[in-house]
């Protein structure tokens, strides 16, 4: 039951940061909003594994790719 609250807490907590990490991306960095967003998806994945919504795990994976895309060409 705690590991179960831990981890909806860390899911509330992701989709916030998510919807943050967007406002940044679009009135401050998308290189500072990219981060947020790669930290996002990888505090909510635990819950969307547990609950088994493994399509859910694919499409937050693929945007982490996109993400550090986007932090591995800072500069260039």
């Amino acid at each position: 039951y705690e590991r179960m609250k831990l981890l909806t807490t860390g899911r509330i907590i992701g989709s916030f940061l998510i919807v943050t990490a967007y406002f940044i991306v679009l009135h401050v960095s998308a290189t500072v909003g990219a981060l947020i967003h790669l930290i996002a998806n990888v505090i909510s994945i635990p819950f969307f594994i547990r609950t088994k919504a493994h399509d859910v795990v694919i499409m937050l994976t693929f945007l982490m790719v996109i993400s550090l895309t986007k932090l591995t060409t800072i500069g260039g």
